[in-house]
């Protein structure tokens, strides 16, 4: 048990964390709920700790969620998800290449480099090479895969991997790149890349990101509360609006498991996890 409260585990993918749950947890407290947060600097043994009782609550990437999910249903429990962000709902991956290629489809590929993220991000690495596959090409052995491997542990929410395969892409030294749609909107402003200089290949079918999740140690009555507060919280709110802007949301909403089936899929293709969670990624080590 961590304790009589609720505690929650966050990843610190960027310094940003530290504001935002300093100010959640301040906020929460203020309402009533015994709430604290603990930072950790990788996803899997957050993961662990929430199944194994450690902590009460995990912000969970999409999938921190598969393994803890995995895990506990391995040790004969379920986990109880709490609610996620507008954000994180109906988001979609692609594959692009340059505007000059002669590639106009993810068949096209075949024979060719494509760049992903890191080795663990969802959204440009696991997702869009389910993508290849369900086209019938084999990474490894129909496309060169080329990693770039930044932030390794942060599940992708460090898109450094992602920009660096989007230079790559832009410099000409792949032939293709992985991105979720918001990124290359993202790397359109930075100046990456220019609305003239890519068009999109492929696409995953939409999936969900990020959720908040209860877990064996967390009282059912303080996750209510909880739940209760994160959705009662308004953007029109003055003080939480720069938290929220920071974490990336407008509200929070009632958390879905549906969006997930699709990554599930993809951990199974790639051998990420086993069916209890364990990591069986041979070229993983956070």
């Amino acid at each position: 048990m961590s304790g009589p409260g609720l505690l929650l585990g966050a990843v610190a993918y960027d310094p940003k964390v530290v504001t935002i749950w300093d100010g959640f947890r301040a906020w929460l407290r203020e309402q009533g709920l015994d709430f604290d947060y603990v930072l950790y600097s990788n996803y899997e043994r957050q993961a662990a700790d929430l199944v194994g009782g450690r902590i009460d609550l995990a912000w969970n990437s999409p999938l921190a969620w598969v393994r803890a999910r995995r895990m506990a249903d391995a040790a004969g429990f379920s986990l109880t998800p709490v609610t996620m962000r507008d954000t994180d709902c109906d988001l979609r991956s692609l594959v692009v290449v340059r505007r000059d290629s002669p590639v106009t489809s993810l068949a096209g590929l075949r024979g060719r480099v494509v760049a992903t993220g890191a080795v663990d991000s969802p959204q440009a690495t696991l997702l869009p090479l389910l993508a290849l596959r369900d086209a019938g090409l084999v990474p490894g052995a129909d496309v060169d895969v080329r990693r770039f491997d930044v932030g390794v542990g942060l599940h992708g929410d460090h898109v450094g991997g992602e920009r660096d395969a989007a230079r790559a892409l832009l410099a000409g030294t792949v032939d293709a790149a992985c991105m979720i749609d918001g990124n290359l909107l993202l790397f359109t402003r930075e100046g990456i890349l220019t609305p003239d200089s890519v068009h999109v290949v492929g696409k995953t079918p939409l999936y969900d990101h990020c959720t908040m999740t209860a877990g064996p140690s967390a009282s059912p009555a303080l996750v209510e509360d909880l739940r209760g507060l994160l959705l009662g919280m308004s953007y029109g709110d003055s003080r939480l609006r720069p938290l929220l802007d920071l974490e990336g949301l407008k509200e929070w909403r009632a958390p879905r498991v549906s969006g997930y089936a699709q990554l599930e899929r993809a951990v199974d293709a790639a051998s990420f996890y086993d069916a209890t969670g364990a990591i069986t990624a041979s070229q993983y080590r956070p």
